[in-house]
């Protein structure tokens, strides 16, 4: 057993977006990523073969759909099912945003 804390080791600021596996195996994957203003490529959809739960702990995003745009603040979560587009549209360039992103089957 190992104690962590999602909050450790969080640099200031980054020029790059931060991705660190806390657990993975066959079925489910759980990942901080930690946003510091970046954003998906303009043309760049996801179309992922999993189903993704994002939980924001800290900042602002907005995780853009074919057919509308989602606003995240602290505490919001979201379910993402498997091939659903989806892009990164904003994260808050003021703060650091802090996601728990679960990927399963």
């Amino acid at each position: 057993m190992k104690l962590s804390n999602i909050f450790d080791n969080i640099p200031p600021t980054s020029k790059k977006e931060i991705f660190n596996t806390l657990f993975q195996n066959r079925d489910i994957k759980i990942e901080r990523i930690v946003s510091y203003g970046q954003t998906s490529a303009v043309d760049f959809w996801y179309d992922q073969e999993e189903n993704e739960f994002v939980l924001l702990f800290e900042g602002k995003a907005e995780i853009e759909f074919e057919d509308k745009i989602v606003t995240l603040k602290s505490g919001d979560y979201l379910l993402i099912p498997k091939h659903k587009k989806h892009r990164v549209s904003y994260t808050a360039l003021e703060q650091t945003t802090i996601w728990l992103a679960i990927f399963f089957t």
